[in-house]
Formats: structure tokens, sequence, C-alpha cells
């Protein structure tokens, strides 16, 4: 770079954090960092609905402070996300789903100030090395931005997919099935090209397909309330630390794993800046990885391996930078808070491109010190809350049940705003809890559905411009080398083990309730193949390969599972390896004290009645008055609380939602049976 290129940015990154400096400028940073921790606690809202409700209030901003506000809200977020995730087993927002793997472990051993630590500390140096990523990168990353094209973004998506689907537990197949489905998921809707519905069964909801958040809420938030609900006890017994101790061990760890954290954020910056990843995918490529370099990944990853939480959460808060320099430097928005982003360009007169790297500098900068000084302030919010933050893991679990389903029910409804975001927030909760029941990995099936969308255009966009000679790209037979090896390996390995010491041979076939879940799964594709037939050849290539892959991969894991189970009397070399190979399961395990299965049923099934109460009565009078109605028919029916703590608990809750809700955000809610017989109730908020 020629030397007075150098002095002049130097001299404007100066010029930005001077003008960043000025105490009005700085205020409205650090209230756009206490709205985003905020944002980011409250499972299912997040920093996107925020985002987009105060666009309109930076219109009449400069620019510095314009991008100030916006950038600390969004950066401050995922600061904010693992605190439910940790506590509850609730991600704030897709980006924390994996943060849950080790995060609600930890805390249900008494470590919830050590994890939420890590979680803050981490954040923070993720946060601020994307920042300066993207402070040096933005003026030599244009050639190589360049070089990536469709066909080289379709083989990093699948990489992406193949890291997560290869780290599934000891049953590489059942990942690469939940991948499948999950692509599947995806293309439901109308297809762009053709405009033909895929699988919406008549159903105008689906037209524009699933939304992610009922679908993320539904998989990782429910069952872990449900499981709740079955162990009937709070998050921890006794603390096994001092909370204050715990908060300094985590920053600890931080310290001392500087090398993840610093390849972690990398691989948040990388993908952050490939447009259409997306924050939902960040969190689990890190989590793989670091699940497969460090030393002893794959026996406590899982468990409660604290360093999961920092390579969760570093890669996490490093991806706003690396989303940044795509849209400073291209104008191609990385996430949908970017998108947004860009909007607020147009609004300044600005225009993404060259102009944001010479005369606009200043602005580019500024928007580095924002995101930096952000994380900053975000982490010390944090910090100076978490021993209030880790007491909550020792509430019983009937205070902290019905306020946590509330904020689902909204953040659910956050979706697209219609009353099937709460019928798919129940589907895929029932789905999630039984796939976690039964050990079917849930990571990869998200993960699917957010990669989707982007490999079936990429997919048709790579064969319309190079037909097949895409698949000879340089960096295209790298990326699916690799993406191959992920998926193989485990398969592979498995083989040779049995090989050098295991039977071969299978078994007598032995059937088990639990091949039922699969039996249906194969029944359900073979029904949704038989559909594509009507649908022309564009429309049905890409679901027709997908349907297949999936419908394979579950009747190999079926069969493997049937013909399997009959051998019988294994050595104790096949223990070890067992215990080995169920080292890496991604997602958490049950523990529910030996409770017999007719017991956990019945608490399970309790527990689908009140969330059937909830949608009814919602349905019927509205969410404001279901409210305090759910939360103390909840506490005096399950837990016999005390009335002097049930009043003030469904008080308090309604008025939180109302104030939040209902008055700041201004949520349109959904008419009621009774709004629509008697219009003159409708003046009830939320009737």
């Amino acid at each position: 770079m020629d030397p007075v290129e150098s002095v002049s940015m130097l001299a404007a990154a100066w010029d930005a954090l001077t003008i960043l400096a000025d105490p009005m400028r700085l205020g409205i940073l650090c209230l756009a960092a206490l709205l985003g921790v905020i944002l980011g606690i409250v499972p299912g809202i997040g920093g996107l609905a925020g985002t987009a409700l105060l666009l309109p209030f930076t219109f009449a901003m400069d620019p510095y402070t314009a991008f100030a506000f916006l950038l600390g809200l969004g950066a401050t977020t995922s600061t904010g996300d693992p605190i439910p995730a940790i506590l509850f087993g609730v991600p704030g927002g897709a980006g924390s789903a994996a943060t849950v793997l080790d995060g609600l472990p930890m805390a249900r051993r008494g470590e919830a100030g050590r994890a939420l630590s890590a979680a803050y500390m981490s954040s923070l140096m993720g946060g601020l090395f994307g920042a300066v990523l993207l402070g040096i990168s933005v003026p030599i990353l244009r050639p190589v931005m360049l070089y990536i094209g469709t066909p080289e973004m379709l083989a990093i998506s699948i990489l992406g997919l193949s890291m997560v689907a290869a780290l599934s537990s000891s049953t590489p197949l059942r990942g690469l099935a939940a991948a499948a489905i999950g692509v599947m998921i995806s293309m439901i809707g109308s297809e762009p090209r053709t405009g033909t519905f895929r699988w919406t069964f008549e159903s105008l909801y689906l037209w524009e397909g699933l939304p992610l958040v009922p679908l993320t809420l539904g998989l990782f938030a429910l069952p872990e309330l449900c499981d709740m609900m079955v162990s009937r006890h709070s998050l921890k017994g006794k603390p096994l630390q001092d909370v204050n101790l715990g908060i300094w061990q985590g920053a600890k760890d931080c310290f001392r794993e500087w090398w993840l954290i610093l390849r972690c954020s990398w691989i948040g910056t990388a993908l952050g800046a490939i447009p259409g990843i997306g924050g939902a995918v960040v969190d689990w490529v890190a989590y793989a990885h670091a699940a497969k370099t460090v030393k002893g990944g794959y026996q406590t990853f899982g468990k409660g391996d604290v360093r999961g939480v920092i390579a969760s959460e570093s890669s996490n808060n490093a991806k706003e930078g690396g989303s940044l320099i795509t849209t400073i430097a291209f104008g191609i928005p990385g996430t949908a808070g970017m998108a947004i982003i860009l909007g607020a360009f147009l609004s300044q007169g600005l225009v993404p491109g060259p102009d944001m790297l010479t005369k606009n500098l200043s602005i580019t900068y500024s928007m580095v010190w924002s995101i930096a000084i952000a994380n900053i302030i975000g982490a010390g919010l944090c910090y100076a809350f978490s021993p209030q933050f880790a007491r909550l893991a020792t509430l019983r679990y009937t205070l902290v049940l019905p306020v946590v389903v509330c904020i689902i029910f909204i953040g659910a409804y956050e979706g697209s705003r219609q009353w099937g975001d709460l019928m798919a927030l129940l589907v895929f909760g029932l789905a999630g809890w039984t796939m976690k029941r039964l050990r079917w990995p849930r990571a990869p099936l998200i993960l699917g559905v957010v990669l989707g969308d982007t490999i079936e255009r990429q997919l048709f966009i790579s064969i319309r411009l190079y037909g097949a000679d895409w698949l000879l790209h340089p960096m295209v037979i790298c990326i699916l080398g690799l993406a191959a090896l992920g998926i193989l390996r485990p398969v592979i390995g498995a083989l040779l083990a049995r090989h050098k010491g295991w039977d071969l041979n299978f078994g007598r076939p032995k059937f088990s309730p639990a091949d039922l879940f699969p039996t249906i799964l194969l029944a359900g594709m073979a029904f949704l193949f038989w559909q594509t037939m009507g649908w022309g050849w564009s429309t049905a290539l890409v679901p027709q390969i997908v349907t297949g892959v999936a419908f394979v991969a579950v009747l190999c894991s079926l069969g493997n599972a049937v013909f399997r189970r009959g051998i019988t009397a294994p050595s104790p070399l096949d223990d070890a390896r067992a215990e080995a190979s169920e080292a890496i399961h991604m997602d958490l395990v049950d523990d529910n004290d030996g409770l017999p299965i007719a017991e956990i049923l019945r608490r399970a099934l309790s527990f689908a009645a009140w969330l059937l109460a909830f949608l009814i009565s919602m349905a019927a009078i509205g969410i404001l008055p279901t409210i305090p109605l759910f939360v103390a028919g909840f506490m005096h029916f399950e837990g016999r609380e005390r009335w002097r703590l049930i009043l003030p608990m469904a008080i308090g809750m309604t008025l939180f939602v109302y104030v939040v809700f209902d008055q700041l955000l201004t949520l349109n809610w959904p008419l009621t049976w009774i709004g629509q017989a008697f219009p003159d109730l409708r003046v009830i908020p939320s009737v």
C-alpha cells in the first residue's frame, strides 16, 4: 500500500474517532448498546426487529450518529443472546443456538457465572477482532471478494452444512438426513423462478416459506422448557462455586484460550463477509471447528465445556465486522440486519462502493469504531449485572417457565405476524423434543433451513453460467473436497474400527419404539417426493435430489439401528469405543433423574396442554388478557405458589409486555374471537 494512502487512512480513522468522542454521540452509542443487550436477552426478538423499528428515527441524524446508533444496537445484540441460552436453554437469537450445548449444562452444575463471563469476554474479543479486521481489510479485500463467484459461494455453503452434519454424534447418517430435511423445509413456498408452489398444501401461510424465528424457537427453546417441566427443578441445585469467582474464572478461560478465540473469530468474520450465509450458520461452523481441533473436544463438548461457549460466542460477534465489509465495499448486505443498514446508507445519501473507501473514508472508519466501542460497552453492561443474571438459575421452574413461555410466544409471532407462526412453533417444538429424546441432531436441520435457499439458488446460477465446468474451479475443488472428507471421515473411521475389532456382521433385526420416528420420516419423504412429480423439471430438480438424499440417509440409519441392535455381548473394548463415538453428540442430553418413561410422557403432555391452552386463550381474548391468567394458573396449579408471589408476577409480566411490545414496539396483534364478535372491545390492547 502506498505510504501516502496509509497516512490518509490513519488520518481518516483518527478523525472518525474524534467525531464519535462527542458526548452526544457517545451517549447515543451507549443507549444503542443498552437496547441491543436487552433485545438480545428477549428470545426471538433480536436486533433485526429493533434495527428495523428504530431505523426511521435515524433519518434526521447525521451519518456518524445514525450509523453509531444502528451498528451499536446490532453489535451488542449478540452479547445479550447467550444470557437466556445459558440460563434457560432458550437461544436469544439463532446465532446463539450452539451456545446452549455447553452453556446450559454449565449452569445446571452451578457454573452459570463462569459460562456467562466466558460468553461476555469471548464476545468482546471476537467483536473487537471483527472490527479490527474490518478496519484493515476494507481497502484490500476488493480483489478477493471479486474472485469469489457463485460456484465458490455454493461450495462454501455446502462445506458449512457438511461440517455440522458430520459432527452429529456417532450417527453421521442422522446428521446428513437432518441437514437434507432442513434444506427441504427451506424449499417450502413459492419457487422464485417459475412461481410454482412447493409443498404448501394450499395454505396461504406457507406461500412465503417458513420464517426462521418460530422454527428456531420450536426446535431449541420449547424442548428445554419441556424438560424443565419434566424434571421439575431449577436449572441447578446447590451452587458449586461463588458467582463472582465464576465470573473471574470465565474471563481467565478466555485469555487462556486466546488462540481458539482468534481462530473462531476469523471464521465468524470470513463467513459474515459472504452474502447469504447469515448469523445462524456462523456459530455452528465455529463450534464444529472447535470440537474437532481442541484437545479432548470429543469427550467434553456438549457436556459443559467452557471452550464450546467461547467458540460459539467469539465467532457470533465477529461476524458483524465481516458482514459490514461487503455492505460497504459492494452494496451487498451479508445479513438481513445489514440489509437494513443499507437502507440507512440510502437515507443518508451515501452510495456503497468506491466512494466509501475514498471521500467518505472517515464515515467508514466511524462504523469500525462504533462496532468496537459498542462491544466494550455491551460487555461492560453484562458484567455489571452478571451476578443478578446468574442468580436466575436458582429460581424454581414454576417462576421461570411461565415468563419465558410468554416471551417465546411473542418472539415466535414476530416471524411473520401470522397465526401460522404460533402453529409452526408448536409443531417444531414437538419435533425438536422428539429429536432430542431420540438423539437425532437438531443443529444440521436448522443449518439446512438457513442455507437451503442459498444452495438451490447458487446451484442453478452456477449451472446456467458454467454448465458442469463450475465443478472444475480450483477453489470449488478444494472446498468440496473438504466437505466430502468431513462427511465420509466418520463413516470410514467407524468401518476401520469395526474391521480391527468389531463384528462386521449384522445381527437379527430387532425393532424398538424409537424406530417409529424414522419410519414416519420415510413415509413423509416418499409422499413429498411423489408430489414433486407434477412440477416442472427446473422446479423439481433440486427438491428431488435433496429428498432422495434424505430418504437414503434415514433408511440406512434405520437399517443400521435395527440390524445392529440385535448384536449382543459387547466386549469391554466395544464399550470403550462406543463411549468415544458418543462423545461429540452436538446437542443437549436429557437428565431426568431416572424417571420412568410413562411419567416423562405424562409431564410432557401436561406441558403441551398448557401451551395449547395459552394459544386457545390468545385466540379467544388476546395475549395481554391471557398472560396474567396463564402465569397465575401455572404458578398456582403446578407449583402451589403463594398468591402474594403469584399476583406481582402476573401483573408485572403483563405490564412488561404491554409497555415493551404493545407501546414501544407497537406490534400488530392478531384479531381475536371476542374482538370480532364484540368490536367495541377492541379498545382493549391485543383484543
